[in-house]
């Protein structure tokens, strides 16, 4: 997921971490590790359990809303959080062509 976007977290396994959808959702893993006899076991895909897979659709929901509302915000960051980015010159170069709802 870009930089300049928002997103809810998803839980993912290892095997499924890889993002493949251009703007998310943002994914997270959890390794558990387990001590032994002075020796770390491990590590064990904590999020490969099926009971993330509630979790895991509802992150995709939100996602899909969060984009139903085309480049603006909530998915893109607030414009005064846009400034590494081109957004804030061509806002400025296209200015003068907004006009104020009434």
């Amino acid at each position: 997921m870009r930089g300049s976007h928002n997103g809810p977290l998803m839980p993912c396994s290892f095997e499924t971490s890889h993002p493949t959808r251009f703007d998310g959702p943002p994914r997270v893993i959890a390794a558990g590790f387990q001590m032994a006899y002075g020796s770390f076991v491990g590590p064990a895909d904590l999020f490969k359990d099926v009971a993330f897979d509630r979790a895991r659709q509802r992150c995709l929901r939100i996602t899909d809303y969060m984009r139903a509302h085309g480049p603006f915000e909530p998915q893109r960051l607030p414009m005064e959080d846009m400034e590494y980015t081109t957004l804030p010159h061509v806002m400025k170069t296209l200015g003068d062509r907004f006009v104020k709802a009434e």
